[in-house]
């Protein structure tokens, strides 16, 4: 084997836009340059959510640039007080800087914006072979160009007038290096722009396409109407079963709410296939988050108050969310002051207290419009008790198949209502008093409890046959529904399965990674086809609490949970750069999950909204390689190898001891 050099040589510090360049799905999709140029338009867009652009043109070449123009208020030009250089040239070279930091100070330029990551239009100037710029702003017309990822061609230059004309206009040519297609998807950006002009009524936006004779086609959107003239739009050829509700509501000074966040929406109920879109300060969630958690909570909980008010439900008929959610289509427009999404491309927000504020700003004005229209709330209750009816006719055909089977489950399970397979979820829990909390933090229609005593058996080499011996492991099994299998048995051994998630929940320590390790090698070795098929998770409850006291009106008192002392770390960093001290601080170190109040492990650990899991994978087959690490770590008869190999990697480890 050749031997690698390691020295102070071996060390590249990677400066400006390399850490894009070298990386770029790191920071944006590499499908299509789609999200780069979606970067320059929601600088576009913000300007028009802030008041200051009534306009957004975006115009597509033939060889391939796209031009982004508004009418706002153009980036500034002048040197930064601290970095002195000019601002624009730091928004497009420079990652972590820009104009929508300083929320907390009042500095910031904009109140609400598309998130906080912080790479924003830099990652544009990086996957590109030119970005161009020109700002009328103050009478005077700017220019400045950049090439190469961000070398900077020229200085920032004046050419002259430009009147009373105030904006921005920004050209880009994607490198196509960087993307599986150099082309953006025209279709994708034709529902972005019209999106845009959605969420921002009265705001013009078109796009132009150049045509191969050298003439341009043009689309362009307005709509005074807003989200309930789109969601009709997108609707339109469906039956509409309940009128279209539409409204917004947002925080004023003495709400528990930074004044301005709030939600505006559009709600109907239709009879076909549902469509929903969600956006989070203009920005695009494709893939929802919390926001939308907040919207179906609010609805279901108004409607299920309006069913009992009216006594409108049968005997025996309880309602679930997604009977009451299942036929509706919506568009949702959240604004926060400091969003959070997963990822660069901003594709899910994970901002935990967008579930209350949305869900505070929507559900009184929903109640009070179903029950001052009583025939249409009749209408939404009607729909729902159909569905939940249906639902539990098909849970029953499922149930007589397990009537069928011999086996008791286990008494101290608190099982679920719920007879669907793909909503139903068990948490094995450490401990009874972990299991006593998780039973009033759960939900009751699809989450099941099954508290273990200690720990469980190491089972990597005790016999299928005396498996059962342990008690631990018959009542796992039987609550399940399952039977202990090989790797390579037929996928009929799951026909009988009674939960989609088995998550296993213990503490943040290593007692509880050790009871962890212990129930994956039981599935591993003996329900191998539950992993397989991806229905084992391990949920991540947190070490550590952080109290914030509160900042006068605009900022309530808040709550952060950390996993471990980095990300504790990382908090205290954030919340610094707010200008909280230390003192200022209160910090809680969680014993176990059974000393955690049911609400806060509802929170951070079972709401499916709010908490963290992580899907437990293999594949089809475990590799040898890991059979090989499980039987040398958890194997009776490699105690002197096990030893060796620990000796060998034990500076490696990470452990709160």
């Amino acid at each position: 084997m050749a031997q690698t050099q390691y020295d102070e040589s071996s060390f590249r510090v990677l400066k400006g836009l390399e850490p894009v360049r070298e990386r770029p799905g790191m920071y944006t999709r590499t499908d299509s340059p789609c999200h780069i140029i979606q970067e320059v338009i929601d600088n576009a867009a913000d300007e028009a959510l802030a008041g200051f652009a009534r306009s957004i043109q975006v115009r597509v070449a033939r060889d391939g640039a796209i031009t982004v123009a508004d009418d706002g208020r153009g980036i500034p030009v002048g040197p930064h007080p601290v970095e002195k250089k000019p601002v624009v040239v730091l928004a497009y070279t420079v990652l972590h800087a820009g104009g929508k930091f300083d929320k907390k100070s009042g500095n910031s330029a904009y109140a609400f914006s598309g998130g906080l990551h912080g790479v924003g239009v830099a990652v544009t100037t990086a996957l590109s072979t030119r970005v161009e710029v020109e700002i009328r702003r103050e009478g005077k017309l700017h220019r400045i160009a950049f090439t190469d990822g961000g070398r900077q061609i020229g200085e920032l230059e004046e050419l002259g007038s430009c009147g009373r004309q105030t904006g921005t206009r920004v050209t880009v040519w994607p490198d196509g290096r960087y993307f599986d297609s150099p082309r953006v998807p025209m279709n994708e950006l034709e529902r972005l722009l019209r999106s845009k002009a959605v969420l921002l009524p009265g705001v013009q936006v078109s796009l132009e396409i150049e045509q191969a004779d050298g003439g341009f086609k043009r689309q362009e959107w307005r709509y005074q109407d807003g989200l309930p003239g789109y969601l009709r739009e997108m609707m339109a050829g469906i039956e509409m079963l309940v009128p279209v509700f539409a409204t917004e509501k947002y925080a004023g000074e003495d709400e528990d709410f930074a004044p301005g966040e709030g939600a505006a929406w559009a709600l109907g109920w239709f009879d076909g296939q549902q469509i929903g879109e969600s956006y989070v300060n203009l920005i695009p969630t494709v893939a929802g988050g919390t926001h939308e958690a907040g919207m179906r909570a609010a609805v279901f909980e108004a409607v299920k108050s309006f069913i009992e008010h009216h006594s409108l439900l049968p005997k025996g008929v309880k309602l679930q969310q997604e009977d009451v959610c299942g036929r509706m289509s919506f568009v949702l427009s959240a604004r926060l002051l400091d969003p959070q999404f997963q990822g660069q491309v901003k594709e899910k927000l994970n901002s935990r207290e967008a579930v209350k504020l949305v869900s505070t700003m929507l559900q009184h004005p929903f109640e009070a419009w179903i029950n001052q229209n009583v025939e249409h709330g009749k209408a939404i209750a009607e729909l729902a008790i159909k569905q939940a009816q249906s639902r539990l006719k098909d849970a029953q055909k499922v149930e007589k198949k397990k009537s069928s089977g011999v086996a008791v489950l286990p008494g101290k399970l608190a099982d679920c209502e719920s007879s669907h397979i793909t909503e139903n979820e068990l948490y094995l829990v450490e401990g009874d008093s972990a299991g006593g909390s998780a039973k009033l933090a759960r939900n009751r229609e699809t989450q099941a409890i099954l508290p273990l005593r200690g720990k469980v058996q190491n089972a990597w080499e005790i016999d299928p046959g005396r498996l059962f011996a342990n008690t631990e492991i018959h009542d796992i099994s039987v609550a399940i529904g399952v039977d202990p299998h090989v790797a390579d048995a037929a996928d009929a051994v799951l026909a009988n399965l009674r939960y989609g998630k088995i998550v296993i929940m213990a503490d943040a320590d290593v007692d509880g990674s050790h009871i962890q390790t212990l129930l994956l090698t039981l599935f591993l070795r003996h329900f191998p086809k539950l992993v397989a098929a991806g229905h084992v998770y391990v949920a991540l409850p947190p070490l550590y609490r952080i109290d914030v006291p509160a900042q006068g009106k605009k900022r309530p008192a808040r709550r952060f949970y950390a996993l471990d002392d980095a990300e504790l770390q990382s908090i205290r960093e954030r919340l610094s750069k707010e200008s909280f001290r230390e003192d200022q601080l209160e910090i809680g170190r969680f014993k176990g999950l059974g000393e955690m109040q049911p609400a806060q492990l509802k929170e951070t650990t079972m709401d499916p909204a709010t908490r963290r899991v992580l899907p437990v994978s293999l594949g089809n087959t475990p590799s040898p390689d890991t059979l090989g690490l499980f039987n040398l770590l958890m194997g009776k008869g490699e105690a002197s190898s096990r030893r060796a190999w620990m000796e060998l990697k034990g500076n490696l480890v990470e452990a709160d001891l």
